[in-house]
């Protein structure tokens, strides 16, 4: 007789995975663990052939031999390198300047250069920790309201999250089944809309509240006139260009189809060496570094996917897969009840996971059951980072909070800089929002139309997570329901 009956196993083996992740245990040892020990119950209740773990070896194979995960390092390495080069800090000198004799001039600068940091190196916490080192001295010398200037830095850190090349992108786009260019080609109009959302904010604010954004005064700001002013305006272009030049080189390539996500990828870490033996800042320490820290984020992203893998295998071998879709039918509101349930889910997770956890545990449970719904996987995939770029900037655990509190000055109170995301935070679950009612935003056509029906799930489930099925390789064509 069973010790666990059959239909409780998937939701014990999901509330024991929460038990693990809450008591701090490693997220990547807590899912292999938990696979191996219900695996094990499994077995012995008869529900499991033991010969269902031997495939183990071979998805883990399958999963290092992954091509597109090679972005990930690859995209990495390139943003430390640039982050350790002076890049950041040559941007903000310049378009400070450029910017400062307006009201609110360096929170526009702020913006714009977390925008291009993003574009060029993808990685929060070098966005976040650069800016706050650098920017937030000088906005509060001159005045600035001190949740407003954090809320900026912060919220312009988290862009590299959705702006392309973004890891989240890369992760969300394996763990789909779907092409990372499309991923990049469908989140870069929502992204630019969310960086001209920043932009507006800040315009209100210097409107409605004109001392906490002041204008820099003249001596701060000075340009000159005749050949200095000639030289410092040469002086803004010579910084602007290289980066410019980077993301065309890397977008640029994957966009037009020359170049697969993990090339281009390659060739903007080449990029980055070149830009920064050109500034004269490439030595071996500098290297070392970047090299390092690049393959302790490889491995931690590895070691999660492979701790999925194995979560991953029981849950299916249990039914959990069917537990899910039956979970997510009966919510009322057919289709419509389905994303809205998702997009609360995976906000509220925000709050404690990380972005690597949601995509590792969350997404293969959902992304059969919107698969099978025929909902269109790069606009779920967009909106679905969207929303978790959330959970970078929602209190208390949001990761780009930290990163600024750990180089903020101790006059920045830490409910300050929770305060000030706020406002960020709203922008952001407008433009989830905005991809929610506009699908056109993310698959340049209007070819969605979502209805209040009953749910069906009768059509086979594909597979996710980078694993392949030779018994159907047939090309998946999403398309939402008519």
């Amino acid at each position: 007789m069973p010790i666990i009956p059959v239909e409780w196993l998937p939701p014990i083996m999901f509330a024991v995975l929460l038990v693990f992740m809450v008591s701090g245990f490693p997220v990547a040892f807590a899912l292999a663990a938990n696979g191996l020990l219900f695996g094990y119950v499994a077995i012995e209740q008869g529900l499991m052939s033991p010969a269902l773990l031997q495939a183990l070896p071979d998805r883990i194979f399958g999963i290092m031999s992954n091509d597109t995960l090679l972005a990930i390092p690859f995209f990495t390495f390139m943003g430390l390198v640039l982050e350790r080069s002076g890049m950041a800090e040559d941007l903000l000198e310049t378009i400070g300047q450029l910017f400062g004799r307006i009201r609110g001039g360096l929170a526009y600068a702020v913006i714009l250069v977390g925008a291009l940091l993003a574009a060029t190196t993808g990685v929060v916490a070098a966005s976040v920790i650069s800016m706050g080192l650098i920017s937030l001295p000088v906005m509060l010398k001159y005045g600035y309201s001190k949740p407003v200037a954090t809320g900026v830095i912060a919220a312009s850190g988290t862009l590299a999250q959705i702006l392309p090349p973004s890891l989240v992108l890369i992760v969300l786009g394996d763990q789909l089944g779907v092409s990372v260019g499309e991923m990049y080609k469908g989140a870069m109009l929502p992204s630019l809309m969310l960086v001209c959302l920043f932009m507006l904010y800040v315009f209100a604010v210097t409107r409605f509240q004109q001392s906490a954004l002041p204008a820099l005064p003249p001596d701060a700001c000075n340009f000159g006139s005749g050949n200095v002013g000639l030289r410092k305006a040469q002086a803004v272009l010579f910084v602007l260009v290289p980066p410019v030049a980077l993301i065309f080189l890397v977008l640029g390539t994957i966009f037009l189809g020359i170049a697969t996500p993990t090339e281009g990828g390659a060739m903007g870490a080449v990029g980055a060496l070149v830009l920064a033996y050109f500034k004269k800042r490439l030595n071996l320490g500098m290297l070392k570094q970047s090299i390092d820290a690049s393959t302790k984020l490889s491995c931690f992203v590895l070691f999660i996917l492979i701790g999925s893998t194995v979560f991953g295998l029981t849950f299916r071998a249990v039914e959990g897969d069917l537990w899910v879709e039956h979970l997510m039918g009966d919510l009322p509101g057919g289709e419509l009840g389905f994303l809205i349930a998702v997009q609360i889910l995976i906000f509220v997770l925000g709050f404690f996971l990380d972005f690597f956890e949601i995509a590792f545990i969350v997404i293969p449970l959902l992304a059969p059951v919107a698969d099978k719904l025929g909902i269109d996987m790069v606009w779920f995939g967009v909106m679905i980072a969207m929303n978790m770029q959330t959970s970078f900037l929602t209190p208390p655990f949001g990761f780009s909070l930290f990163y600024l509190r750990s180089v903020a000055p101790k006059v920045i109170k830490t409910i300050e800089i929770y305060k000030g995301s706020v406002p960020f935070i709203a922008m952001q679950l407008i433009m989830v929002a905005v991809i929610f009612i506009f699908p056109e935003v993310v698959t340049q056509e209007k070819k969605v139309k979502l209805e209040d029906k009953p749910l069906s799930l009768e059509v086979p489930a594909q597979n996710y997570g980078g694993e392949s099925d030779p018994a159907n390789d047939q090309p998946f064509v999403p398309q939402f329901s008519k």
